[in-house]
């Protein structure tokens, strides 16, 4: 069948249902949303109109149904192409929408069209018996904007991209050192200052190329509730993430007093033009803390998802080492050192977000210095920092650079664009196993799933981040979804068979993916340096 994610059961039949003009779609109470969505593209794709029935008999021998069962899982489904025409039954809307993302596959790759260009083409479906439920609850993609921006219209394209592959977590990375992209009202120079960097650093920050023009953009408070809404109907949850106390020059090149002026005078930084990691963090002061509270209300309202992320990684504390009034924080809450400082100041924010029914989650570091109750880590230096929280009784999404960073180069070719990190390729993200060794049954259970992660430094544009992400992206989805068996022992060459059919979708999804021999021409960066890593990476 050339499904991707391959599902948990396919039984065969031995005919087809084929889909005409006269066919009707009855979506059943609860599937209106799915039934409007499927509508939507085949009335694009195939010119069919898919009618509206009026009760499942309506659909009979060409047509299609979705239903609720409440016997399935909250993502399962059940997809029935019989004599009878094509059922589709979900525990819950979100297993009716991943069951129409199959039917979606199995009318070929001509239904990802815009347009219909095959105006003779018979719409058929095999007759089979698909059962299919995903192996981890969060199956997400960390989209980085705050290094180089992603128009709003790009965001959407790849929610539609993740739906295509049955995920349902976006990570959304708004701020960093060389930008902030959420217009926050009551502190509007986070925007008319913070969105816009003077120019970019090309390649990896040792490269001497510059792009001698200012780069920027944010997204208005109406954009995020469109990205946020576009993404509900494809049960999608987009999980906001905003940095601190690192990676924070662009909000104190806005609003200086954040920083620790007592090191260094703020007031001459400007948004960050290169990469790497800042030394500039935020100061551990009340009005820091009363500042972002301000930006989180702002966020809550917008974003409706239990988790907030607030990033917690790559503080450098050499400012706070020399800032009196740091120290003199640290004296005052009786901590031990800059360790437990940081700790303080995001469990400041657990507590916070925990007293507005929202849960923080951040990553890794976090767990240096105590982390707070109920709070979830994403574990992205390796396995270590997820087996530590597992074990600590914490939530944890694992995405462990060496091996979901699809930043990192595809191969060790020197066609490669702009190699950085360790060679990770399809095959290796194939055999990515989330669940870390040596946890027992109990701690397993903490995996609340896994995440592949794009860090846009290199990449100016989304032809770039398709590069970057697909194929491997499909991979990482089958991954997440998918019961496959121990890494060693899954069936690669049957995955690259089905990806010979799920190429052509990406064709007429207009995605700019690694070929499988190699970047085009137009893809590859000549004399722009990067920062290969040799040999396999550490898997702790």
């Amino acid at each position: 069948m050339d499904l991707i994610p391959a599902p948990r059961s396919v039984v065969a039949g031995s005919d087809e249902v084929r889909l005409t003009a006269h066919s009707q779609l009855y979506a059943g109470p609860g599937t209106e949303g799915a039934g409007r969505w499927l509508r939507t593209v085949l009335w694009a794709a195939a010119g069919l109109p898919l009618r509206e029935g009026q009760e499942l008999d309506d659909t009979d021998g060409d047509g299609i149904g979705l239903l609720l069962d409440p016997r399935l899982g909250p993502e399962e489904y059940r997809l029935v192409s019989d004599p009878a025409g094509i059922l589709i039954e979900g525990g819950s809307a979100a297993g009716v929408f991943w069951g129409v993302q199959t039917l979606r596959q199995l009318l070929g790759p001509a239904a990802y069209r815009k347009a219909a260009v095959e105006l003779d083409r018979i719409w058929a479906v095999p007759h089979l018996t698909i059962e299919d439920s995903p192996r981890f609850p969060w199956r997400g993609l960390m989209l980085d904007v705050a290094r180089h921006f992603m128009p709003k219209e790009g965001v959407l394209r790849y929610l539609d991209l993740m739906a295509a592959h049955k995920l349902n977590v976006f990570h959304f990375h708004l701020t960093d050192d060389q930008g902030w992209r959420i217009r926050i009202e009551r502190y509007p120079r986070l925007t008319e200052v913070g969105s816009w960097r003077t120019r970019t650093k090309f390649g990896h920050r040792a490269s001497p190329l510059w792009e001698e023009k200012p780069h920027g953009g944010f997204y208005t408070q109406d954009d995020i509730r469109e990205i946020v809404a576009y993404a509900a109907e494809r049960h999608i949850t987009v999980v906001p993430e905003i940095d601190v106390p690192g990676h924070s020059q662009a909000a104190i090149a806005a609003y200086p007093e954040l920083g620790n002026t007592d090191v260094i005078d703020t007031t001459s930084l400007t948004v960050w033009d290169s990469w790497g990691i800042s030394p500039n963090v935020l100061a551990p002061t009340d009005n820091t803390l009363r500042f972002y509270e301000g930006v989180f209300e702002e966020v809550l309202g917008l974003f409706p998802s239990e988790f907030v992320h607030i990033g917690g990684d790559e503080c450098r504390k050499d400012q706070w080492r020399a800032s009196p009034a740091a120290q003199a924080r640290i004296k005052e809450l009786g901590l031990a050192d800059e360790d437990e400082l940081q700790s303080w100041f995001i469990g400041h924010f657990a507590k916070w977000l925990s007293a507005r029914g929202r849960r923080l989650i951040g990553w890794d570091e976090i767990l240096e210095g105590g982390i707070a109750e109920g709070a979830a880590v994403s574990s992205w230096r390796g396995y270590g920092g997820g087996i530590a929280a597992a074990r600590a009784g914490h939530d944890v999404v694992m995405c462990p650079e060496q091996h979901v960073y699809l930043d990192h180069r595809q191969a060790a070719g020197a066609d490669e664009p702009v190699p950085i990190g360790f060679i990770r390729t399809l095959e290796d993200v194939y055999r990515f196993e989330p669940v870390p060794p040596g946890l027992d049954e109990s701690q397993a259970r903490r995996i609340l799933g896994t995440q592949a992660n794009v860090w846009t430094e290199v990449m100016e544009d989304h032809a770039r981040v398709d590069y970057q992400a697909f194929p491997r992206l499909a991979a990482f989805a089958e991954v997440a979804w998918s019961p496959l068996p121990a890494p060693g022992e899954r069936d690669f060459a049957d995955f690259e068979h089905r990806m010979a059919a799920h190429y052509r979708r990406l064709d007429a999804l207009g995605v700019a993916y690694r070929p499988p021999a190699g970047p085009l021409p137009w893809q590859q960066r000549p004399g722009v340096p990067g920062r290969p890593i040799d040999g396999p990476p550490p898997n702790r």
